[in-house]
């Protein structure tokens, strides 16, 4: 069926040969009947393909940066490729950038938003009416986009690019058809690719390259770093803070001082004539609308806000639902590159967070409360702790973020429990995160229960003597002068919880005022022999600190081995003040020329410990790391280096990088003698 030279007029000559000179309704040729219903007369020039040069791709950004590993990744692929990554992380920039420099190597390079299958078949009908303008506004839809899939099929020398793909299942009517080309697919879905295209995946900038993207937008460096490392590294948020900066004539200082004062407001907000659906506050709504259909996994991103952005447990989403239930929603989340995850723990965005947080009512920052509290204080005892020091080091890393992103006035007495116990965790890491946990539980106790409640005292004393033992005595004198005045009017001068504070003082003297100190300190010694006996603790462990703080190893050698003999016959097997002197009589021994004598002890002090407690027990590492110096200091070199190189790991792990770390690490490197 074909039209004649002149509109209205048409020749037939074969048998049974049909005619028409305009569109017609329904033809009986003969002794089988064909019907057709509708025909549609095209002219000669609407059956021309000629699509050589055909070029259909979005404006090229004049910005780009980085990226060069996955340029390389796209160059060296064949087929379908899958660009994948979090919504704003720049999948599409990559793709336009990658395809724009290939546009000579193809006859047709086309770009198609696909985000639907509409949208795709939609996209496919332009390329056939860009290939065969004679056909525009003659065939319909589905015919443009039959077409377009033959001309795909039947050739090889194309490039199609399909933005923002749902879904793998939306391509399959396409793939089923086409194979012989290349596809550049975009998507937020990170999973489910693996039969039919390689990915790509994306991740953020890196610092120097996220700077670089924001000063092509806006010329000002003051805060900058400091905003990339806020903003995640983000390009979408770099490029939308950079415009609004720009415009505003602020500086990316004042731009998180907006920040952290508005948060919702900064993330929608956009330059004039910006794009408001491509803003942080809404890039991310239609995949959270995708999820609707799993509620739970709403609930836990809400959770996810309020905690630490990387190395998130997922054991603590376990009281959420079922084991099925936060599989399922933890799945559905990551297959849409909300979270990502490393074996048993998450991570998330820390400007997913962000936008979530600004949109939070209050139930997610209550719910993730609560989870830490269960997570925590319902599953751990000091035993456990010490057991798995690392393991509830995680967690209590959950707990440091939540403080800083909650106020202490919204603290209920399970908050204010849990930061106390976080700051336990660290201390025993002899970690400084400890302080400010504890400064924060301190606080919400003195709230909830008056400055003389006990929890209060107790605290205080925590965070005095974590103030002191990170920031210096000078730091922790006045709190200490506080405290012991406190005590005195509670409980009286001579109370062992006062005895104990002036003992902190008196530490806290030592380097500022000595003679102060040892005033303390014998006072310390009296008060205590008086109310409590010569052979109590706290005046044997009194008589131990005015002897530490004796600079002559002569004169304190001999008064430690006797207060040694004496705490052994009066107190418990493995007491801590007989620990305690029994340290620092060690290192006395040594010091003072006694080098067999130290190291005997030293060697039946550990071999006690390896006894009484795990190998990884505080005080099992902390002895053998005693063990390890004694050794070092008597000449044995090579045993204490095999020593230190067996405990470091196993301290690090426990106690963290503190002071013995420091020197155990110091043992184990060294190939000098410790004279030398």
């Amino acid at each position: 069926m074909a039209g004649g030279a002149e509109a209205g007029r048409a020749e037939a000559s074969a048998e049974r040969a049909v005619a028409a000179g305009g569109d017609i309704g329904r033809v009986n040729t003969g002794d089988f009947v064909t019907q057709v219903e509708r025909a549609t007369l095209l002219p000669p020039e609407a059956l021309t393909v000629s699509p050589d040069g055909l070029v259909h791709l979005p404006e090229r950004t004049k910005l780009f940066v980085g990226r060069a590993r996955e340029l390389a990744a796209l160059s060296e692929g064949t087929g379908v490729q899958v660009i994948c990554g979090l919504g704003g992380i720049g999948k599409s920039t990559l793709a336009a950038r990658w395809v724009a420099d290939r546009t000579a190597d193809h006859a047709v390079v086309w770009w198609i938003t696909a985000e639907t299958p509409a949208e795709l078949d939609a996209g496919l009908a332009d390329l056939a009416r860009a290939m065969q303008p004679g056909i525009v506004g003659v065939l319909p839809e589905d015919a443009l986009r039959e077409r377009a899939l033959q001309w795909l099929a039947n050739h090889d020398d194309w490039l199609l690019v399909l933005d923002n793909v749902s879904a793998p299942a939306d391509l399959s009517r396409l793939l089923a058809r086409v194979g012989n080309g290349r596809i550049v697919v975009t998507s937020r879905r990170a999973s489910g690719w693996q039969d039919i295209a390689r990915t790509v995946v994306l991740d953020v900038l890196g610092p120097a390259e996220a700077a670089e993207l924001f000063t092509g937008v806006c010329d000002a460096d003051d805060g900058l770093d400091a905003l990339c490392a806020e903003l995640g590294y983000l390009p979408l948020a770099l490029k939308q803070a950079a415009a609004y900066c720009a415009e505003a004539g602020i500086t990316p200082r004042a731009y998180l001082d907006l920040l952290a004062a508005y948060p919702a407001e900064m993330f929608a907000a956009t330059a004039e004539g910006g794009e408001a659906g491509r803003t942080v506050a809404r890039v991310w709504q239609v995949t959270l609308g995708r999820l609707q259909n799993t509620p739970l996994a709403g609930r836990i991103l809400a959770v996810l806000a309020w905690w630490a952005s990387e190395g998130i447990p997922r054991r603590l989403l376990e009281p959420l639902g079922t084991p099925l239930e936060v599989t399922e929603a933890v799945r559905r989340l990551r297959a849409h590159s909300m979270i990502t995850l490393d074996g048993t723990t998450i991570g998330v965005h820390r400007v997913v967070q962000a936008v979530v947080r600004a949109g939070d009512g209050g139930e997610g920052r209550e719910a993730a409360g609560a989870l830490l509290v269960e997570g925590s204080l319902g599953q751990s005892s000091l035993e456990e702790v010490l057991a798995n020091p690392a393991v509830w080091r995680t967690v209590a890393a959950q707990v440091e973020e939540f403080a800083r992103l909650t106020e202490p006035e919204g603290d209920d007495a399970s908050w204010a429990i849990l930061f106390e116990w976080a700051g336990l965790v660290f201390e025993l890491a002899v970690d400084r995160r400890s302080l400010f946990l504890v400064a924060r539980a301190l606080t919400s106790y003195t709230r909830l229960y008056g400055a003389e409640d006990e929890r209060c005292l107790r605290t205080s004393g925590i965070v005095t003597q974590a103030l002191h033992f990170h920031d210096g005595s000078p730091a922790a004198i006045g709190l200490f002068e506080e405290r012991l005045a406190l005590h005195i009017r509670l409980y009286g001068p001579d109370d062992p919880r006062t005895i104990t504070v002036r003992g902190n003082l008196a530490e806290a003297l030592r380097a500022s005022a000595p003679c102060q100190a040892e005033e303390m300190l014998r006072e310390n010694i009296d008060r205590s022999t008086r109310a409590l006996g010569p052979d109590a603790p706290e005046t044997l462990g009194a008589r131990l600190a005015l002897l530490v703080a004796d600079p002559d190893p002569g004169t304190v050698c001999p008064e430690l081995e006797r207060l040694y003999t004496r705490a052994s016959e009066l107190l418990p097997h493995g007491h801590d003040v007989v620990h305690a002197i029994e340290r620092h009589l060690i290192i006395a021994l040594a010091d003072a020329g006694r080098p067999a004598q130290a190291l005997a002890l030293a060697e039946a002090a550990a071999d006690e410990a390896r006894s009484r407690f795990a190998d990884t027990h505080p005080r099992t590492l902390d002895t053998r790391a005693y063990l390890a110096v004694v050794l070092a200091m008597v000449g044995d070199l090579d045993r204490a280096r095999t020593l230190a190189q067996e405990l470091l790991g196993h301290i690090q792990a426990v106690m963290g990088e503190g002071e013995l770390a420091r020197i155990v690490r110091q043992l184990a490197e060294t190939e000098l003698s410790l004279d030398e």
